[in-house]
Order: C-alpha cells, then structure tokens, then sequence
C-alpha cells in the first residue's frame, strides 16, 4: 500500500511502537545506543548490532549484557547481533535472522558509520574507500536486505543517520570522504523513498555536534571553533535525539518520507 495509514488515535499512541520490531545498526553505543533505548522505551522490540568496520575504529560492541538491561529495565524484547555491514550477504543474513526470529521486521536504522579527519590529498585509496564502504555502501546494503522483507510483508520504515555534514562543509578540520559519504546517504535516502514509496517509508536524521566517542579526536581549539559556530553554543546529548528517531520509527510520521530532519542547534542556519 502507497504510505500505509494508520487508523485515527490518540497522539500517545501515535508514538507507541508497543510489538513494533526495530532493528539498529551501530547499536552498542553514541548515538545508536540512545536510538535503542528510546525504542526500548516505546515498547518496541529492539535489536541492536554493530559492524564489524567499526571494531577497528572504537574496539567495542554492544554485548548481551547490554541487551539483557534494556529488555529487563524496559519489559520488552532486546537481542544482540553482529555483523559486518559492508558485507551485503552477512548484513543481509543477520536481517532476514531477525525477522524469522520474531516474525516480521517494523523498522530499520541504518546508522553505523565512522569519521576521519585527513587532507584531502593524503587519503591513500584504502583510506578513502573505507569511509564510502562503511557509511555509503553499508547504509544501502542494510536498507536493502530490510527493504526485501518489507516489500514481502507490504509495509517497513527505513531510517538513515546522514549529517549536517552532508548538507555543508565543516571547518576546521578536514573531512572530505566523510561529508562526501553523508551526502550520499541523504540523496539515497531520497532515492529510496520515491522508489519504495508502495511498501516504506525512507526517511533520514542529520545530527549536527552530537557528544560521542566520534568526536574525541578534536584537540580543546578545534571543540572552541566548533561550538563559536553553533548558534546554540553547547553540543548536543545522545539522549537528545531520541525524539526525532521516535517520531521517525512511529505512527506520528506516516505521511512523511523522503524528508531530512536537522537537530543541530542552529549549526546550518547561519
């Protein structure tokens, strides 16, 4: 059906996802953690999972433990599972596993990824083709495997982490593979959804300075410029957009695809 529409109900429970299944990529912590618990939050049963392109870059993944503590804190679901996501069969492998598990698959986050600051004319082609690998080709290969399940069923959601990075030109530093990357994903983002609009619905999350393991890198002058360019003037919480991937997972946005929502603090505005 062209944008599934939900019945008429209260604005509360537009924003239940009580037996949605949601699956997230890059789910062990930042901002795909804070994306779980949200969801966990909303009564939806939840299953984050890393990728194993960024083992090499934060050495960490979401355990068992950790999915044992969102089901046990929020009386639902949580189930831990890896995969590589630059890797179309393994990625897709671990998606159809979760839908057989429970089911049926409600919604996708694609949002693992990785950064790197780089002059531009020092990227050596492996350097340069890992940024596209992790955050291009692993955002598709991920909306992929989901989109063949939700095409069966009729209905789906997919949800990108792009950035405002796909929208402008960071300075200080040097970012050019990166921001090519997010700007790829937001123009697939786009794609997506005029050409999956019969069975889901694509939309897309630009965070701006989001206080992540991403950003430790930046020396104290380069965290000073960046917050001097923010309207704002303070980082954002992961915490904090837990609303805007609600809102994007739920009923309340049935009607919207192929938007792109900015939760930046008035980074791009000026």
């Amino acid at each position: 059906m062209v944008l599934s529409k939900p019945d008429d109900a209260p604005v509360q429970k537009l924003f239940d996802l009580t037996g949605k299944v949601v699956a997230i990529t890059g789910g062990g912590r930042g901002i795909g953690l804070s994306v779980a618990t949200a969801y966990a939050e909303a009564g939806a049963k939840v299953h984050p999972y890393p990728d194993y392109a960024l083992v090499r870059q934060i050495s960490m993944l979401i355990s068992p433990k950790t999915a044992e503590e969102l089901a046990f804190k929020y009386q639902t679901q949580a189930r831990a599972y890896q995969a590589d996501v630059t890797k179309s069969a393994e990625i897709s492998a671990v998606i159809n596993q979760i839908a057989e598990d429970f089911g049926k698959l409600d919604v996708i986050v694609a949002n693992a990824g990785i950064c790197s600051e780089h002059a531009a004319e020092e990227y050596s082609p492996e350097e340069f083709q890992e940024i596209m690998e992790v955050n291009v080709n692993g955002a598709f290969y991920t909306a992929q495997a989901a989109a063949k399940i939700f095409k069966r069923q009729g209905y789906g959601n997919v949800i990108f982490t792009a950035s405002v990075s796909a929208l402008l030109v960071n300075t200080p530093q040097r970012q050019a593979a990166y921001n090519a990357s997010k700007a790829g994903v937001l123009q697939l983002a786009k794609s997506l959804a005029v050409e999956w609009v019969d069975f889901s619905r694509v939309n897309a999350v630009s965070p701006g300075y989001i206080q992540t393991q991403i950003m430790e890198y930046a020396p104290h002058e380069m965290l000073d410029k960046w917050l001097s360019q923010i309207p704002a003037r303070r980082f954002a919480s992961p915490y904090e957009l837990k609303g805007v991937y609600l809102f994007c997972a739920s009923d309340a946005s049935s009607y919207m695809t192929g938007s792109n929502l900015v939760v930046d603090g008035g980074f791009t505005l000026p």
